[in-house]
């Protein structure tokens, strides 16, 4: 554990802590970490994977982590990085998402042993607290003056802020408050954007126990795209942990396609690889970068990590297959999720010039003759020089499918209905 926080450094994860020397202190010996999740979603996505997977470091350098689903703080919303109110959602609603979330938890951390990992709804504690022990047992400590210093209150007084939104920073000071009291909880960590959340929880046991209660908070980096924004949710092109909400194929081109710096900066803070393995790998990279070492490594390793190793390995086949334009092989599955938005309805027998005209890989009979004689033109993976060439079911792949390939890069695909 000696080098454990210096590591975290190194992987660029770690942000702010509210004392450096006594959180390095700590993690010498065996502490119980926890970090909370927002349920206001039915899947978490590679933004919470960075806390996921930070957790899970923390578990394997022999720390015990509790991860807690917010099935009560859910039901109200954290005013951070927020421009308006949240729409708030049914409790049937947040507790399939809690179910959902609790699930996918489950994949990434060890909770075989309680010892090592427990997982945790703050539902339990918070939803039979009545309003007058909220008053008495907690707001007494939270003054109004205190509560509006915090830069997530600040940012949104502009635009208005209920007092819902308000008390949020109580409710998750409680939390850490109970997680201390009942199970040991001596760190909270969370993403840099709650570190007033945080540092409320803190504050609270401290007033509690007095300003020598062993407790600190951590932060990690927000880890951005390369435009800039979160991976978040509600961004556009989120990446989701949920495959059916984004696929691993679409997870995997997503890495292929970074910048050569984003690809080793990606592998430090998401993959498992040791500090030499890294060191290595950045070294064969940027010796040939033409090669995309970094890419595919990065890719492989998230991918694995996330969706498993076989879902990996068949991202790295759709891959090739799109490369290669050996698209026969693939599954009905993969050529779903490879072309599914591409796809276009067929009826009958047709020439192949009609069929690039009928997918819009051609803008007339003329142009599809020229792009077909010119040895541009793959159908299903062989190339074809007849644009009288007949297609239909028969000639199909699983007696449907017809993938057009034009040049390199640009794929359509038609179906024929059965």
């Amino acid at each position: 554990m000696e080098n454990f926080f210096d590591e975290l450094l190194y992987r660029g994860l770690i942000e702010q802590s509210s004392n450096e020397e006594h959180v390095r202190e700590m993690l010498k010996t065996k502490q119980t970490i926890y970090c909370g999740f927002d349920p206001s979603a039915s899947s978490m996505h590679l933004g919470n994977y960075c806390m996921i997977s930070l957790l899970k470091r923390f578990q394997l350098a022999g720390h015990k982590i509790v991860a807690l689903v917010g099935g009560a703080t859910g039901m109200i919303g954290d005013p951070s990085g927020k421009s308006k109110e949240r729409n708030l959602q049914t409790k049937e609603k947040l507790e399939e998402n809690t179910a959902s979330i609790r699930a996918q938890l489950e994949k990434y951390i060890d909770l075989s042993d309680p010892e090592k990992g427990e997982l945790v709804s703050n539902y339990d504690w918070l939803g039979c607290l009545s309003m007058i022990d909220f008053l008495r047992d907690y707001g007494k400590y939270f003054s109004i003056n205190y509560m509006l210093s915090k830069e997530i209150v600040k940012s949104r007084l502009d635009a208005g802020l209920s007092f819902t939104e308000f008390a949020y920073q109580i409710l998750q000071s409680i939390d850490f408050y109970h997680l201390h009291k009942t199970k040991g909880v001596s760190m909270q960590i969370g993403g840099n954007d709650q570190w007033g959340n945080l540092t409320s929880g803190l504050e609270l046991i401290r007033k509690i126990e007095g300003d020598n209660a062993n407790v600190e908070v951590l932060t990690s980096r927000l880890i951005l795209r390369s435009d800039g924004k979160k991976f978040g949710k509600s961004e556009k092109g989120a990446l989701f942990l949920d495959p059916a909400l984004t696929s691993p194929y679409a997870m995997y081109q997503y890495f292929m396609n970074v910048t050569d710096e984003d690809a080793i900066r990606f592998l430090k803070v998401f993959s498992f690889l040791s500090l030499d393995e890294i060191e290595e790998i950045a070294k064969e990279h940027f010796a040939a970068p033409g090669a995309r070492i970094g890419q595919k490594k990065a890719a492989y390793e998230i991918t694995k990590d996330i969706y498993g190793e076989e879902a990996a390995k068949e991202a790295i086949k759709m891959t090739e297959a799109l490369f290669k334009g050996d698209v026969a092989e693939l599954s009905e599955a993969e050529i779903k999720t490879l072309f599914g938005d591409l796809e276009k309805p067929l009826e009958g027998e047709m020439k192949l010039e009609d069929l690039l005209v009928a997918l819009g890989a051609a803008s007339s009979k003329r142009e599809a003759r020229e792009f077909i004689k010119g040895n541009s033109v793959l159908l299903n993976g062989v190339k074809i020089t007849d644009p009288n060439a007949m297609v239909s079911p028969s000639t199909c792949l699983y007696g449907k499918y017809a993938i057009l390939r034009r040049g390199k890069k640009n794929y359509y695909l038609g179906t024929f209905a059965r």
